[in-house]
């Protein structure tokens, strides 16, 4: 008999050998500063009347598949509108997966920017489709012009546009997403992972373009662990997306728990509100330590570069401190030397600074 290894070579397609699987490092123990999520907790009273209306689950059920429940919150929160349809994932990512799956094909293409949301890239191989990056131009700005170019190029089937961009932080002008819209051949995808942080949003666009889809997750607003994602746009496009859905994806807990969270989204939006108001002041104090690059955001989080050379000690040297935050130095090009904070409570902020400023004095 063969033994597993030949039989993995055997069988398993050559596209998912050659990929690493994600990694997400052990937090415990750190300041943890390195995942974009929201750092408050909820008042214990709000906790209070979650448990109680937890307590009328039926676990012994399947979950209603349709959600109807906390898609109508949804909509009403977010302001959805009427007239476009909405399907829910496990988190943003099966709805990448579920969109990229539709649209596979031998020959076709999945774009994006460079350096973008790295799921992208990766759950276009897992379909075997091809992935393009189209490089960011300097301060990590969109060359529109140059997308179109490749655009024309490529004809992707499905092209998506992370707004604000992760990991960059920045927000592309309207006008330059509106165009790529507008010239794409396929699909777009405008990613709104970030959208409590930033000041624009293509919601209200759905219906004027009948290619353009808007994905969101609640897992910034404070929900990470609930793995709620939602995308909105044509019922044409949803309802094939909708076939690929697994029936059950979205578990009878995640779905009263995020319906319960939206309608007491006054709370969620208060800590949405004071991370936005920390994030200005941590971008001042980064900009004020000497030799860091620091980029404009309008996410959670925020980037900054360090001196040539030195984005490894200084990831290490946070760590040593018991300050985790995201190293993108390994990654070269443009992200050399880069390194990405979340914006977190204000003594969490204040320790980060506190470490930071005391690895970059000892290099």
């Amino acid at each position: 008999m063969k033994d597993a290894d030949t039989l993995v070579g055997q069988w398993v397609r050559p596209g998912i050998r050659a990929l690493a699987a994600y990694h997400v490092p052990d937090a415990t123990g750190f300041v943890k500063l390195d995942a974009m999520e929201n750092p408050y907790h909820w008042p214990p009273e709000l906790v209070d009347a979650w448990l109680a209306q937890l307590r009328d689950v039926e676990l012994n059920r399947y979950p209603d598949p349709r959600s109807p429940q906390l898609i109508e919150t949804l909509r009403r929160v977010a302001g959805i509108p009427a007239d476009q349809s909405v399907i829910l994932g496990n988190g943003s990512d099966e709805l990448i997966q579920v969109i990229i799956m539709a649209l596979a094909a031998p020959g076709r293409v999945v774009m994006s920017v460079e350096p973008s949301f790295v799921m992208y890239r990766m759950i276009a191989g897992y379909a075997d489709m091809a992935y393009v990056g189209v490089p960011l131009g300097e301060d990590f700005a969109l060359d529109v012009d140059g997308f179109i170019r490749a655009m024309q190029e490529h004809q992707p089937a499905v092209v998506f546009l992370a707004y604000p961009n992760n990991p960059t932080g920045n927000r592309f002008p309207r006008e330059d997403v509106e165009a790529v819209i507008q010239a794409a051949p396929g699909l777009v995808v405008v990613d709104e992972a970030y959208a409590p942080f930033a000041d624009d949003s293509f919601l209200k666009d759905l219906g004027r373009y009948p290619n353009l889809v808007v994905m969101r997750t609640v897992s910034k607003q404070g929900l990470a662990g609930l793995r709620l994602g939602y995308l909105s746009g044509p019922a044409e496009w949803l309802s094939e997306f909708d076939k690929l859905r697994l029936p059950y994806n979205i578990n009878v807990l995640t779905q009263a728990s995020a319906t319960f969270a939206l309608e007491h989204h006054q709370v969620l939006e208060d800590q949405a509100r004071a991370i936005r108001h920390d994030r200005g002041v941590l971008l001042d104090a980064l900009a004020a330590l000497p030799g860091l690059k620091v980029y404009p955001s309008e996410a959670n989080f925020i980037l900054f570069r360090v001196p040539q050379g030195q984005g490894n000690r200084v990831f290490q040297g946070l760590k040593d401190a018991g300050v985790l935050i995201k190293n993108l130095s390994p990654q070269g090009g443009v992200l050399a030397d880069c390194l990405r904070v979340t914006v977190g409570r204000p003594e969490e902020n204040a320790r980060f600074m506190e470490a930071l400023a005391g690895v970059l004095g000892s290099g």
